[in-house]
């Protein structure tokens, strides 16, 4: 079991000698910076002058609706269910009106209510950066990043679409939902890697490499997959993710932080209906920190392309989960040292036979971002655990390592 520094553990991997481990670390350095230039490029993070969420915050503590005082924003999700219940729907829009920031991140409030505080605070976020594109106090290049932010926030204000957090701050961060979450029977929740900020969010090159088309892809697919069955996919963007590869990327740090909130994102998901989460890349070392304490309410974790998972077996994530892993034959992914040694590095490969992890077929997908491209055996492998049909899915090597103890369904045959 590898490593948690960031929470005050120690690594329990035996070296021989103090010279070894200082081999390791430079190695794994060396291999990390090299992949800088090839897969995982680096975005500068935006500088905000405020943090616009603290004195959002600091106004929900001290506010207050028909004369009670407003819920904690760490209440449990039946407080916070009681006391959104008992409010008429005049107050519920004056709340949104006046707390955007804080209800549209609100976990446990009604994911509609969400939404609509979520356009709110976008349309007032677009207002600034349209501000922010006249300002001669900016030089050039923050006049233009202005005016990306301001056509991305634009964009996430269209009819119809879903945001289910919000926060611009610093680099910005943002969760979409794609269907029904309130009647939903089946949840997928899609965890992105390095570089995910507001705006890679969304592409309109390469779009199934993003996370909006990562999640559209994938409930596609899985409409198709079980048309009876109701779905709904969350492309989730709300965590601060590494900037490029740097030491960031190497270690467990921002994954950490990353956990905490999909955890806590996961616990306050309406209804009782069923969790499956596809991690990608870094989102795979995010759903493996995660996996120590997930609600029971996810069945399984399925990484694509990672770079490890934070343990040495899938025992060690003490998941009640199925584990799956997939990786193509080309995925540069796999040059990552699977390895961890004082913090660097996620530990071992999830697709390699000792890991434990059931490993799917990629035959078909095509280099580290190409797993939820429409089509794909990948895309299809993850629609059939994404609707509950585990049984369907095709595996990596023999076509029955991956689907034991699934059931009487017969799997697909290897490809």
């Amino acid at each position: 079991m590898t490593s948690f520094p960031e929470l005050g553990s120690h690594s329990p991997i035996p070296w021989s000698n103090a010279t070894t481990a200082w081999r390791a670390l430079l190695a794994l350095a060396v291999v990390f910076v090299m992949l800088a230039t090839t897969g995982w490029t680096a975005v500068r993070s935006h500088k905000a002058a405020a943090d616009p969420g603290a004195a959002a915050m600091k106004a929900w503590l001290h506010g207050s609706v028909a004369g009670l005082p407003l819920p904690s924003p760490t209440a449990d999700t039946a407080t916070l269910a009681r006391f959104f219940g008992a409010l008429s729907g005049g107050q519920r829009e004056r709340l949104a009106e006046r707390h955007p920031l804080v209800l549209g991140n609100l976990a446990g409030a009604p994911a509609e209510l969400r939404y609509r505080a979520n356009r709110i605070a976008l349309d007032r976020a677009r207002t600034i950066e349209e501000r922010r594109t006249h300002d001669s106090g900016l030089t050039p290049s923050g006049r233009y990043e202005a005016t990306r932010r301001m056509h991305r926030f634009e964009s996430l204000l269209a009819d119809g679409r879903q945001i289910l957090s919000f926060d611009p701050a610093g680099p910005g961060r943002v969760a979409e939902v794609f269907g029904d979450l309130d009647h939903a029977q089946r949840i997928s929740v899609v965890v992105p890697g390095v570089d995910t900020n507001v705006l890679t969010f969304e592409k309109t090159q390469r779009a199934y490499s993003a996370p909006v088309g990562m999640a559209r892809s994938l409930y596609a697919a899985e409409r198709k997959a079980s048309p009876a069955t109701g779905t709904a996919v969350i492309a989730w963007a709300d965590y601060t993710s590494p900037a490029g590869v740097g030491m960031d990327a190497a270690t467990g740090k921002l994954a950490a932080e990353g956990a905490l909130r999909l955890r806590k994102m996961v616990r306050a998901l309406p209804g009782e209906s069923k969790v499956s989460l596809f991690c990608h890349s870094y989102g795979s070392v995010v759903c493996g920190v995660a996996a120590r304490d997930l609600s029971p309410r996810v069945t399984d974790v399925a990484v694509a392309g990672s770079p490890g998972m934070r343990a040495e077996h899938a025992s060690d994530l003490r998941s009640s989960a199925r584990i799956w892993a997939m990786r193509d034959a080309d995925d540069w992914i796999q040059g990552v040292p699977h390895m961890e040694v004082g913090g660097l590095g996620h530990g071992a490969d999830p697709v390699s036979e000792g890991f434990g992890a059931r490993v799917l077929s990629a035959s078909d997908a095509s280099g580290h971002a190409g797993y939820f491209a429409p089509g794909t055996t990948s895309l299809a492998n993850f629609a059939g655990i994404g609707v509950g049909a585990p049984a369907s899915v095709r595996c990596a090597r023999d076509g029955s390592d991956c689907t034991d103890d699934l059931g009487p369904d017969i799997a697909a045959p290897a490809v």
